[in-house]
């Protein structure tokens, strides 16, 4: 059985599998004194802080600036993407439902060549081909791209979203998510079979290399370059596919934009975390805000 824990890894690097952003030797470290970009909306009787986070960091980086320690003290609630992404009991239903199709097996997919390959990238999982085989290609392939990561240094732990979810519990701090586990396994499983197995071989090509662009995302994130990480992520994203782009960036945006509007209309302060995808380039959630109304200002 899929364990919630190797989901919360596919799930949260969701938009840099699908974009196919890992690729040879890593090029950049994340700055020794990291300064995030963070902003804040308000009116008269409601604030809102925008931090954007990374959901791979390196285990000693020190990105708690006094600025995000300050509004993070000062807030009601935190908002991140998904509240809970290790609840067994909404995920493994959903994983049986839109994750496995036993029926179609990746064995009959994939050659016999890539099988192969695939059996022995499993094993990074301490799974096997066999096991994984009734998996749909969009579940097996960003399982194996959440591996990636750690020969860049990075690790799925030491997300900025996961220590910010345990800051709010140690504080007592209430937890909401912009979306749920099922809007994301929806989201992901909802794109074409040979856009799934396109990239499941992409993936199965690049497993035995080192994260450059995700060592530059860590870097552009920490100096708090938003022009930066649109270069680095983004475009390339929106180059490779406009429908990737379009309903794991746009879509989302827009819709995340109308949920942190009717927190300005409510009143008290909330901090909102979100991938750094999301607050740079075109199609920002910032962007997003500032059509309906909402100026978002740069604190940090």
């Amino acid at each position: 059985m899929i364990q919630p824990t190797f989901l919360r890894r596919a799930l949260v690097g969701a938009a840099l599998a699908l974009s196919a952003l890992l690729s040879s030797a890593a090029t950049a470290q994340t700055p020794s004194s990291p300064r995030p970009a963070l902003w804040v909306l308000s009116d008269a009787d409601s604030t809102v802080y925008l931090f954007g986070t990374i959901h791979f960091m390196r285990p000693d980086t020190n990105w708690r600036t006094d600025e995000v320690a300050a509004a993070l003290a000062a807030s009601q609630s935190l908002v991140l993407e998904v509240a809970d992404p290790e609840d067994q009991a909404a995920v493994v239903p959903l994983i049986q439902q839109y994750g496995r199709s036993p029926e179609r097996p990746l064995s009959t997919l994939l050659s016999p060549d890539e099988f192969k390959r695939f059996d022995s990238a499993a094993s990074a999982l301490g799974a096997s081909g066999a096991q994984m085989d009734t998996l749909r290609p969009w579940l097996a392939g960003v399982m194996l791209s959440a591996a990636i990561p750690a020969r860049g240094g990075f690790d799925a732990a030491s997300g900025v979203d996961v220590l910010l979810r345990a800051d709010a519990k140690r504080a007592g701090l209430p937890l909401k998510g912009l979306e749920t586990p099922e809007d994301q396994i929806r989201m992901l499983s909802g794109f074409p079979e040979d856009g799934q197995l396109a990239f499941l071989r992409n993936t199965l090509d690049t497993f035995d290399q080192v994260p450059t662009e995700l060592a530059q995302l860590a870097d552009a994130w920490g100096r708090g370059d938003v022009d930066r990480i649109a270069d680095v992520t983004l475009d390339p994203m929106r180059t490779r596919s406009s429908a990737v782009y379009q309903t794991v960036i746009v879509e989302r945006n827009r819709r995340w934009a109308g949920q942190i509007a009717q927190m300005l209309d409510g009143s008290g302060t909330t901090f909102v975390a979100v991938g750094a995808l999301h607050l740079a380039g075109d199609h920002s959630v910032q962007d997003f805000l500032r059509q309906g109304g909402f100026a978002a200002v740069r604190v940090q």
